[in-house]
């Protein structure tokens, strides 16, 4: 690049950077990094210093450069679902001996083994077992990694969705996708790098609401955008009609020239840095968001793939394409839940294990399958990760009173598809009668040790510096599981 065509620089400007970085409030440095960040000769450092959404290189080459998670909210059941136990047929209204009351979230209602109301079986050169509600996604058993010995440390919704979601139980710490944005940018720079859907049949939203999806003590910039189910899909994009494009424009800019200028003079204040860069993302989404969201774009037979005709899946068959497009157009995280807050609006089947069931798998069967079908088609599943699962499994004994089942914190599924995930592994096992996780566990702590190793993340070496000390996703623990992963 001729650097000359910049001219010599006024006598009031040490330097052409510093002339770059004051003229125009600051635009045309932004210009100049834009520039170099295209030739690759922007290092890392200096393009997150302008923009701390600028993509840049990982730990090593990871396998994955985006994650789709399809969060089945309220704990799945995995003795319904996944991972099928023939012995608790046989021992279908026995007691459990020394089994602990306390267990569940309702201690004391705990009653004898319960089997599972669905019928299973084998599916794919794998012989996965799946559960008769799900038809369509036993089609892709092969493209998936079933982890079933998963295990958690909380029997409640809210600290335990906050374990899945930021590896702690507790409040104010940042969730996977803000790690990971925060870790390697965003391949797209006109739209958020972290997309969040939740329910949009008016069951709520997950108990901890946006803390699952929130940022915590990182930049702000790197909280989950979450698109509303209802009317503007995101608030305040649309221009004010009584606005021009010109005074939007000038009114950005000086605003702009403030906030630099106060953040020349306290440049430590990155949070600043992360609010200047909002306020552009979102100026640049007034055209791009408005075009990712707009399925019409898309062929009638991939509408009808997805379930968009469909009405009992009609609308998580929308988000699950948006998923696609988002990925497609490089958003870098997309989380999408399924169920609302809390019992029968969600996957928690305290009450009917098998309608609560049947009727959430209805709703997200054919969605999950089409979306690994169409990424799949595209090419785009060796460099999207996929997962699914909740934040508990589910007691394998029925609750009094009804034929559902308690949380069960000991023992859930999870399985993965794409992103450098070895299709058709089966790891880990539970107790006979999928009770408590046995063999090969797995805690919250690997699952995201492994997801950040598929983006090309150590996260041993992913931290950030809060109140005097190194914090990082898995905390003091966490391994690799290289079993599901190829290579």
């Amino acid at each position: 690049m001729n650097f000359s065509a910049f001219g010599t620089p006024s006598r009031a400007f040490n330097s052409r950077r510093q002339f770059l970085q004051k003229a125009g409030s600051g635009f045309g440095a932004l210009a100049l990094a834009g520039l170099l960040n295209q030739e690759g000769r922007l290092s890392a450092a200096s393009s997150s210093s302008l923009n701390p959404l600028a993509p840049h290189a990982g730990h090593f080459p990871g396998t994955a450069k985006s994650v789709i998670w399809l969060f089945m909210n309220g704990g799945p059941s995995q003795v319904d679902t996944w991972d099928y136990k023939p012995e608790l047929e046989k021992r279908d209204g026995k007691e459990l001996t020394g089994f602990d009351q306390a267990t569940g979230f309702f201690a004391g209602q705990a009653g004898p083994m319960m089997k599972s109301p669905f019928k299973f079986a084998q599916h794919g050169e794998s012989g996965a077992w799946v559960s008769e509600i799900f038809p369509q996604m036993a089609k892709h058993v092969d493209k998936m990694a079933f982890v079933y010995s998963c295990w958690t440390d909380s029997n409640n919704h809210s600290p335990a969705l906050f374990r899945i979601n930021t590896g702690s139980a507790r409040q104010g710490f940042p969730c996977v996708g803000a790690w990971v944005t925060y870790g390697l940018g965003s391949e797209s720079q006109n739209l958020p790098s972290f997309v969040v859907m939740y329910d949009t049949l008016g069951r709520g939203i997950p108990k901890g609401h946006a803390q699952n999806w929130g940022a915590g003590f990182l930049p702000s910039i790197y909280q989950g955008t979450a698109l509303k189910p209802q009317g503007d899909p995101i608030e305040n994009l649309i221009r004010a009609k009584e606005m021009t494009e010109p005074q939007q424009r000038a009114q950005l800019d000086l605003l702009a020239k403030l906030n630099r200028n106060h953040l020349e003079q306290h440049p430590a204040e990155s949070e600043l840095a992360a609010r200047i860069e909002s306020f552009e993302l979102a100026y640049r989404m007034q055209m791009a968001a408005p075009e990712a969201l707009d399925l019409n774009k898309e062929s009638e037979a991939t509408q009808k793939l997805y379930g968009l005709d469909n009405p009992k899946c009609a609308h998580f068959s929308k988000q699950c394409l948006i998923a696609r497009r988002m990925v497609e157009r490089g958003v870098r995280f997309v989380q999408i839940y399924s169920g609302g807050m809390e019992n029968e609006r969600s996957w928690d089947g305290h009450a009917n294990i098998g309608a609560n069931h049947t009727g959430f798998a209805a709703e997200t069967d054919q969605p999950i399958a089409a979306l690994l079908t169409d990424l799949a088609e595209r090419g785009m599943l060796d460099d999207t990760l996929v997962i699914w699962g909740g934040e508990f499994g589910r007691l394998p004994l029925v609750q009094k009173g009804g034929t559902g089942r308690d949380h069960n914190p000991h023992a859930f599924t999870t399985w993965f598809a794409g992103g450098g995930v070895k299709g058709g592994t089966l790891y880990g096992e539970t107790d006979e009668i999928g009770h408590k996780a046995l063999i090969d566990r797995v805690s919250v702590n690997d699952l995201h040790a492994t997801i950040l190793h598929t983006l090309g993340l150590n996260h041993e070496k992913l931290t950030y510096r809060y109140s005097g000390r190194d914090f990082r996703l898995t905390d003091v623990s966490g391994r690799v599981v290289n079993e599901i992963l190829k290579g």
